[in-house]
């Protein structure tokens, strides 16, 4: 297995409006292998993202990891959200990740 990213994102936590992203669950992308999931803070994942780490979400089929989205940070009226795609919205979207 090639390297997707630095990390992956597998599942996140959204607070009680579901716009802004609290938490997420990311795994140290090894290479050949995924590494196990750590509940990680949004504003780690935006320092990171800052700094030059890249992030990928990614989903569990049949036992088996799939690579899906390169995660981005935008900046919307001065707050950064962390998305999948560049759209200009004022909520965090990584695809349609399951909660937890």
């Amino acid at each position: 297995m090639d390297k997707w990213a630095d990390f992956c994102i597998s599942a996140v936590r959204y607070d009680a409006d579901e716009t802004h992203i609290e938490r997420v669950k990311v795994h140290e992308d090894l290479g050949d292998k995924i590494g196990g999931g750590k509940d990680t803070e949004r504003e780690i994942v935006v320092a990171n993202i800052d700094n030059g780490k890249t992030y990928v979400t990614i989903r569990k089929k049949e036992g088996k990891w799939n690579k899906g989205e390169d995660v981005h940070i935008v900046t919307v009226k001065g707050k950064k959200y962390i998305r999948t795609d560049k759209n200009a919205l004022v909520k965090d979207n990584l695809e349609n990740l399951p909660t937890y």
